[in-house]
């Protein structure tokens, strides 16, 4: 995943589960992708939320209040930074 995030995106959420499986890939995505991330995206605020048996979610907050997201139910790590990637490259 490129980790630049586009300008016209101001605010990336993920939503997940501390222990079900169905949010396994994304706290995977989490220890692994979140850093360089970050690093790339310093101003951006990518806010991680926790929360028992919450269906896995991405949002990603663009200019004027839009809102995007996509369910990540039982994806894997790789196929969360897709998902993470298609909405950051969806205001371009």
């Amino acid at each position: 995943m490129a980790n630049a995030v586009g300008k016209a995106v101001r605010e990336l959420r993920i939503h997940l589960c501390q222990k079900s499986p169905a949010s396994k890939g994304v706290r995977e995505w989490v220890e692994k992708q979140y850093v360089p991330l970050k690093k790339a995206n310093p101003k951006l605020p990518i806010l991680i939320r926790e929360c028992k048996d919450v269906t896995p979610k991405v949002y990603a907050r663009y200019g004027e209040g839009r809102e995007s997201s996509l369910i990540l139910t039982n994806k894997s790590s790789s196929e969360v930074a897709s998902a993470v990637a298609s909405l950051a490259n969806a205001s371009k």
